[in-house]
């Protein structure tokens, strides 16, 4: 039996690797695209959700899917080291990858503004992880100088490499429903993941893989909006770490994404971050970090304005896709503040039973 062995394998001519390329892959990709029956009934019977789960990647996040093919260029290229700037979990899958190719991977993150779960990650791989006085911004910044200035590849989503991977996810929505959905919701941070997919959507598109190309709809934090705004934050502020980033490397990318597909970018409150994120867990059995919440909070917020009910149409059910990047234990800490401590009692069956209310 053939196994899995992950996107570059699976989607390697549309790719841009060689026969001289190594496969540096932990089977990334391949992630569930979940029904969401009772996201779907708040919708009507005109609308099916899927979740597109990214949390089920090997280290937790999306960023794998880009970070196996920027890691396995650069090992093709001879690099012996990779430097990247994270609010966390980039940093979590370069120290990974780079682990996996023997390459030594240097992160740097902002102080005191990454998850616990995710700087984990970077220090048990082994990665040289740095903490700056700055934000994340300031983090890229000089990441950007030291690859241009030192022996380092830099593996930020601003390396091709890293799109070019991220694009899987497109394709394997695309070849789970059959067709494209007719409308994809990703959050947006730095803005590489919604530039990804749209240009994945494209390439099926021009391949006649796909008969239409999705509406692409965005979702930034309030508190960490500089595309809904129109110009950089200073500083940021969300509780949703992965997007709190105040000028996106992917912004016109981003932008063009929205304007091509005829979507939208705008922004959601950590209040409706929050109640999404809770709305998952305990509605849909699907535990996500704060920051994925922001697609399902969008779809939520569009909703409520009416946005989906203005479309008319006598085709059938229209699929909706909502991008969950990461996994609920990136960052455990937002977990523990919204739910109620458990209750200590007697090691009694009755006391027991009392408690549980049967």
């Amino acid at each position: 039996m053939k196994t899995y062995q992950g996107v570059i394998a699976r989607y390697r001519k549309y790719l841009p690797v060689t026969k001289d390329t190594p496969l540096v892959s932990l089977q990334e990709g391949n992630t569930p695209l979940i029904y969401a029956s009772k996201i779907s009934a708040r919708l009507g019977p005109k609308f099916k959700v899927y979740l597109k789960y990214e949390g089920l990647n090997p280290t937790g996040s999306f960023k794998d899917r880009g970070m196996t093919l920027a890691i396995s260029k650069a090992k093709e290229e001879g690099v012996k080291s990779v430097i990247c700037a994270s609010t966390g979990n980039t940093s979590a899958s370069a120290a990974a990858y780079a682990a996996k190719a023997g390459l030594k991977c240097i992160v740097v993150i902002p102080k005191g503004a990454i998850a616990l779960g995710k700087l984990a990650q970077a220090l048990v791989h082994k990665a040289k992880v740095i903490a700056v006085k700055g934000n994340f911004d300031d983090a890229l910044r000089l990441v950007r100088e030291i690859s241009a200035n030192y022996p380092v590849r830099l593996v930020n989503s601003i390396n091709p490499h890293r799109i070019e991977g991220q694009k899987t996810a497109s394709f394997e929505i695309c070849d789970f429903l059959g067709t494209a959905p007719d409308f994809h919701l990703l959050p947006v941070g730095n803005a590489g993941n919604i530039t990804a997919c749209w240009k994945g959507y494209k390439e099926y598109f021009s391949c006649k893989k796909i008969t239409h190309l999705p509406c692409m709809l965005g979702f930034q934090a309030k508190g960490a909006a500089p595309i809904v705004k129109g110009y950089p934050f200073k500083n940021p502020k969300t509780i949703a770490t992965a997007i709190r980033i105040g000028n996106p490397a992917s912004w016109e990318e981003a932008l063009s994404a929205k304007e091509e597909s005829k979507g939208l970018i705008d922004a959601v409150s950590d209040s409706q971050i929050l109640s999404a994120y809770k709305l998952l867990a305990e509605e849909e059995g699907v535990f996500v970090e704060p920051a994925s919440a922001a697609s399902v909070a969008g779809l939520l917020m569009l909703n409520k304005r009416g946005f989906f009910g203005k479309i008319r149409s006598k085709n059938e059910k229209k699929n909706i896709v909502c991008t969950l990047t990461g996994h609920g234990l990136k960052d455990p800490q937002v977990a523990i503040k919204a739910v109620s401590s458990p209750p200590v009692i007697e090691a009694k069956t009755e006391a027991v039973a009392k408690a549980a209310g049967i």
